[in-house]
């Protein structure tokens, strides 16, 4: 008995971990990614052109979200962060245009931008990922 228990455990904790995206609500994840993400970071997630350079102004352009830019090499909870503060809040001298949305945006409604725009990425992406999120928990996060 204690077997199948076990068995099952670890079952529900990898089909969990494979599916997180289940339990979001990706239409209200859209509708404001829509809202407060699209004017600058593309309504496909596409970014500004030649995010990687620095604009007339010194600043770099809203990097892509889709799997072309870097989003998915950061963890959620930097990722949440950065939605919910602003780069300029979270980086010392940093110059940029990203600003907080905690003001704008529950905890929930971030995690539900956060999950719309995994939604677009790729698996070998996604999974690269979740590990940096499965990294951070093990070294105590």
């Amino acid at each position: 008995m204690k077997w199948i228990i076990l068995i099952l455990l670890c079952s529900t904790s990898i089909a969990s971990a494979n599916h997180e995206l289940e339990d979001r609500n990706l239409s209200a994840g859209q509708i404001l990614y829509t809202n407060n993400c699209a004017s600058c970071h593309g309504a496909k997630l596409e970014g500004q052109p030649n995010w990687q350079s620095p604009n007339s102004d010194g600043i770099l352009p809203a990097p892509p979200h889709d799997a072309t830019g870097h989003t998915w090499h950061h963890d959620d909870k930097t990722l949440h962060s950065i939605i919910k503060y602003g780069l300029a809040n979270l980086i010392d001298g940093y110059e940029g245009k990203m600003m907080g949305f905690e003001e704008n945006l529950s905890d929930k409604d971030i995690d539900s931008v956060l999950a719309y725009i995994k939604s677009y990425w790729p698996k070998d992406k996604y999974d690269n990922q979740w590990g940096l999120g499965d990294l951070k928990k093990m070294d105590g996060d």
